[in-house]
This record gives structure tokens, C-alpha cells and sequence, in this order.
């Protein structure tokens, strides 16, 4: 099978069944070659409906690319425009920012682990990216010096959305999660109504793989 029909299988098979309707975000996975993403070991399953562990790349302590569906259906419900600045958390091989990175104005996204951040950036510098950068930060405190920003995706699950994450959305930016914890987790988006009110939406069930550093994430209270 060529990598193009696995690609095309990918989408009509995988993604698009889930619910992933958008077409802007369809055809933009038929473009960005999301086996330059996944670790030299791995690349035959760049297109399967699993996880793909990132152990490969120096200590990565377990962490792993989400499933294709999953990670289109989370970017799919931030509801993009061009003009938007993102914060993501949790950058693993740089795939979800690559795929913000097309469909926003600005991406930054947040990594606790060395090897990954290198890892992240070599492998948006070589798809062309220009306006996505990784960096080394403890993801569950967010970015705050440069809030407030447009929209905000976990790429993972969290016991609970940390306040100060919420705290540097825009007022009427998204932040997608997928929060709780397993066998039970959804994937919820949160929507800035106002400086002090937020509005939680459960998306849909799903499971996903612990953030880095959030298992003791404090709780938001409406």
C-alpha cells in the first residue's frame, strides 16, 4: 500500500466517520505528512488508528502521539479562524501544532521534555512551518506573559483544567481538554463567557494518554 492511499484510507476511514466534518481541517490532513512526525521506528504506523509511542525519541517517559481521529476531532473543536493566536500543551513530535499552525495565525506550544521539544522543532522546521514554536515549559502553568490567547488544546488528558490555564483565554476563546480519568474521560470545551465566567461543554467519550506534570492539576469550580 502506498503512503498516499494509507493517508486517503486515514481520513475516509478513520477521521471523517468520527464526526470530523470540517473540510478546510480534512483536506489540510491530506496534505501534512504526519509520518515526518512519528519516530524512525514507527513510521509503518504513521497512518494506523492507535497511539504511537514516542519512546524512541531520548526520554520521553512514556508519552505517545494521539490517535489520528482524536487529535482531528480536538482541533476540529477549538473552531479555528486565521487570525487566531493558540497555546497548546504538550507538544510530543509537533504534529497537532503543525496542523494548528496551518489553520491559525500563531501556535505556541508548550513541552517538558528536552529530547521532544528538539524533536518538535526539527520536524516543523522541516515542513515549513515558520509561525509555530516549541518550547521547554512546564505546560500545566500556561504562558501568561504572553496571554490572552484566542484558543488553548491539551493534547492529553487532565484529572482537571487548571484555573490559571482558563485565566489566559480571550473572552470568547476555547480551551479543548480531555478531562477525567480513565476508564471514565470526555473530551469538554471550555468557552470564555466573561472576565469571571466560564462555560463547560461535554464534546465527547474518549481516552487519552495523562499530560506530563498534571496528575495533580487543582480543580476549576463553576
Amino acid at each position: 500500500m502506498t503512503l498516499e492511499i494509507a493517508r486517503f484510507n486515514m481520513i475516509e476511514q478513520q477521521i471523517r466517520p468520527w464526526n470530523v466534518l470540517n473540510h478546510g481541517l480534512l483536506e489540510l490532513l491530506g496534505k501534512v505528512r504526519r509520518e515526518d512526525f512519528v519516530p524512525t521506528a514507527y513510521k509503518e504506523m504513521a497512518f494506523m488508528d492507535i497511539e504511537i509511542p514516542l519512546g524512541g525519541v531520548g526520554q520521553s517517559n512514556g508519552q505517545s502521539m494521539l490517535a489520528p481521529r482524536l487529535e482531528a476531532r480536538l482541533v476540529q473543536s477549538l473552531e479555528l479562524e486565521a487570525s487566531h493566536k493558540v497555546l497548546e500543551i504538550g507538544a510530543g513530535s509537533g504534529f497537532m501544532a503543525a496542523l494548528l499552525g496551518h489553520l491559525a495565525h500563531r501556535v505556541v506550544s508548550l513541552e517538558n521534555n528536552t529530547e521532544l521539544v528538539a524533536f518538535a522543532n526539527a520536524n516543523l522546521r522541516r515542513a515549513g512551518l515558520t509561525n509555530v514554536t516549541v518550547r521547554e515549559v512546564d505546560g500545566a502553568k500556561g504562558l501568561s506573559g504572553e496571554a490572552d490567547f484566542d484558543a488553548i488544546l491539551l493534547s492529553g488528558s487532565v484529572a482537571a483544567v487548571p484555573q490559571v490555564l482558563l485565566d489566559q483565554l480571550k473572552v470568547g476563546g476555547h480551551l479543548v481538554a480531555v478531562v477525567g480519568d480513565e476508564p471514565i474521560m470526555r473530551a469538554v470545551r471550555y468557552t470564555r463567557d466573561g472576565e469571571k465566567a466560564w462555560r463547560a461543554d461535554d464534546l465527547f467519550d474518549t481516552i487519552a494518554p495523562r499530560l506530563s506534570g498534571f496528575d495533580e492539576s487543582p480543580r476549576f469550580q463553576f
